[in-house]
């Protein structure tokens, strides 16, 4: 799989100092790595565009995946329903429309509702999700089933799924194990080691508990969840993987266990510990707190995937957490290699089988792997200051009333993605021309590579987005900047 990792550095408003010379350096090698990149090498990329896309694929968290009959399915907390975004590429993921897929009128949970998960067994889907009624602790575990075999639904409420010896105890991130023909529901939840801890119990079919839940002792390198149980099965074991430290932490990260064929899940001395993470921060990618995943087959059954959410700030939040994919491998051992997460913005290949057409980028200094440039007016500031957090390891920003950006590009559609900071102020946006809408960049929290826009489909040609610099911002941030970094154009 080609990989292309955007650069690094930026900002001269006061950031970071200590960090300063480190960040000057590279920013030197990458912008002179940058320099050099010949006609040539703009031309393949244009034509290597077509088979390739850059996360995110969607600007929620704890996502689950699977691809069927065609098309990608995707599902993100979104918190007061259940929503369900399909595409035919994983290109065109983050422009799909959603579809709501699951709401509930029982008040006793309706409320908070995370991390479903969709598989199908027979000839219907079911539709895994914790919710509560505005309390945490609240939180239990139910499915839904859908009227027909259509992974998008309709759904209809089946079930509430208590393992007996935890009937009124908190349980979120359900997942699905299949093991020597039968069903096990794994968990997080109450158990002797966390308040979110690993548990597992039988199920007698994909609606209904059968037996207790046992606790498993997971490793994490730190003490608070073992949450997010996923499994891959291969090479004669079933692998789980599951997510530690609390999601708000930079150091949220991917641990690993598993399961010989034929040993019995409810045994937990039966599953074997992998020590130390297997999937954790890139701090030189801008990735921190990768976690909560699932995986997928590419289109044609020969590549394995991880779906997963990460963020592009150190800071401790429960924002900013976006989805992402890569693809993954297998080590000579059996087990499987997941890798370093990539920079947000970095180049992949589509899956295999994945009929694109893919998408194509637009640098912020006009360089593009597609039909596309970017051009300015007014004196804008440039420069390689914002390190990972900017693709290709730079941006321009402005906060001079009246300064413009001009996107021209050919395609359906155009994201927007930039710099959230606390100094951000509000642009006007219009596209070929027409009316302005106003757009607020601040954020209290400095993120990266954050969708700022997202816009209307267009009929396929040539089009404009204009951004304008409007000198204002609201009583929260404290300047009127406005950053310019990357954009995102899709051709159908």
């Amino acid at each position: 799989m080609r990989t292309q990792t955007p650069g690094v550095v930026r900002h001269p408003r006061p950031r970071l100092p200590r960090l300063l010379g480190v960040l000057t350096a590279l920013g030197l090698i990458l912008a002179g790595m940058c320099a050099v990149r010949p006609a040539t090498v703009a031309a393949a990329e244009r034509t290597a565009a077509a088979g390739t896309f850059r996360n995110p694929l969607n600007s929620g968290p704890d996502p689950f995946m699977t691809y069927w009959k065609g098309n990608y399915y995707l599902t993100t907390t979104q918190g007061g329903s259940i929503r369900m975004w399909r595409s035919p590429s994983l290109s065109t993921l983050l422009t799909a429309d959603p579809v709501t897929v699951w709401t509930d009128s029982d008040s006793s949970r309706n409320r908070d509702v995370w991390a479903p998960e969709f598989y199908r067994f027979g000839d219907r889907w079911y539709l895994y999700y914790t919710a509560d009624d505005g309390v945490d602790d609240h939180h239990r575990i139910y499915v839904a089933e859908s009227d027909g075999d259509d992974p998008a639904g309709p759904y209809h409420f089946k079930a509430k799924l208590t393992p007996p010896n935890h009937a009124s105890d908190f349980a979120i991130d359900p997942g699905i194990l299949q093991h020597n023909g039968r069903l096990y529901l794994a968990y997080s939840g109450i158990n002797p080691y966390q308040h979110n801890g690993l548990n597992i119990a039988p199920l007698s079919n994909p609606y209904t508990v059968s037996g207790n839940a046992v606790a498993i002792d997971g490793a994490g390198g730190c003490p608070e969840v073992r949450e997010g149980p996923e499994f891959l099965y291969r090479n004669g074991r079933t692998w789980m993987t599951y997510s530690t430290c609390d999601t708000g932490k930079p150091d949220y990260q991917v641990w690993m266990m598993s399961l010989a064929d034929g040993a019995d899940p409810l045994v937990p001395g039966n599953w074997r510990q992998r020590q130390g993470p297997v999937f954790s921060r890139a701090d030189d990618h801008g990735v921190y707190g990768p976690g909560h995943h699932a995986f997928f087959r590419s289109p044609d059954g020969t590549e394995d995937w991880i779906v997963y959410h990460a963020k592009t700030t150190s800071a401790f939040t429960y924002s900013d957490r976006t989805t992402r994919a890569q693809r993954i491998g297998w080590n000579a051992d059996g087990s499987p290699a997941l890798g370093r997460p990539l920079a947000v913005g970095a180049t992949q290949d589509l899956p295999s089988g994945d009929p694109g057409p893919g998408a194509y980028w637009i640098n912020d200094d006009g360089r593009s792997s597609g039909a596309g440039t970017v051009t300015y007016t007014g004196s804008w500031n440039s420069g390689t200051g914002c390190a990972a957090q900017c693709f290709w390891g730079d941006d321009h920003w402005s906060d001079r009333a009246g300064n413009t950006a001009t996107f021209t590009f050919t395609g359906t559609r155009i994201a927007l993605l930039s710099v959230r900071d606390t100094g951000n102020g509000y642009a006007a946006l219009s596209i070929d021309g027409g009316a302005e809408q106003r757009l607020d960049y601040y954020g209290a929290i400095r993120t990266g590579e954050t969708l700022q826009f997202l816009s209307p489909r267009l009929p396929y040609g040539q089009h404009t987005l204009r951004v304008r610099v409007t000198g204002e911002h609201d009583g929260q941030s404290q300047a009127s900047f406005v950053s310019v970094d990357r954009a995102e154009v899709y051709v159908n």
